[in-house]
């Protein structure tokens, strides 16, 4: 009885803190849409220089590693360990993945110049400096958060390994799955806000 009241207060506590952070990246999407509403052709025209390739790819790799994350739970639940495991590793690799290429893309970023305080974009029309602005922000709080859902799913995976996360006991992965779906679901608004813009 006392696991069962565990695991729901548990479940709630992960929902109210995950509302904080639909809060917090939401507050950020109105101030995007406060800027885009000032300079959209400058944010147009700026969206452009970021890779779409590599956004759409990213996109597709998160998108798996939600689904082989929520897999991994329901292998759990039904007593199949190996496979969470392995639904688990995949899902880890897809973050791995995404992040080497998100490093990639700054990286390239800050080679021509496009950083925060660069002379490139001291010098720049309001519209470039606000829009690269909020691309570091974001994403970069974004990748954030994808850095914690990895830590979360990789203390998921050594407690299923270990049997202390089983098919009664699965609170720990349930609220890393709930946490790794946010970081799915903001990036599905990051990327045509900055990708995709027209």
């Amino acid at each position: 009885m006392t696991g069962g009241c565990d695991q729901i207060g548990g479940r709630i506590g992960m929902w109210l803190f995950l509302y904080t952070e639909i809060i917090l990246f939401g507050g950020l999407f109105v101030l995007y849409a406060a800027y885009f509403h000032e300079y959209p052709r400058a944010f147009a025209e700026y969206g452009k220089e970021l890779d779409r390739v590599i956004g759409a790819v990213n996109t597709v790799l998160l998108l798996v590693s939600s689904f082989t994350v929520a897999a991994s739970l329901t292998a759990l639940r039904q007593g199949m360990r190996r496979l969470c495991l392995g639904l688990l590793a995949v899902s880890f690799c897809c973050g791995t993945i995404f992040l080497v290429n998100k490093y990639f893309e700054w990286g390239h970023k800050f080679a021509m110049g496009l950083y925060p305080s660069s002379p490139a974009l001291a010098g720049a029309p309001p519209g470039k400096n606000i829009f690269f602005g909020l691309y570091y922000v974001i994403t970069g709080l974004h990748g954030l958060h994808v850095l914690i859902g990895m830590t979360l799913l990789a203390i998921s995976f050594v407690l299923v390994q270990r049997r202390r996360a089983t098919a009664d006991r699965y609170a720990i992965l349930e609220n890393s799955g709930l946490y790794w779906h946010l970081v799915d679901l903001i990036w599905i608004f990051v990327f045509p806000l900055f990708y995709l813009i027209l």
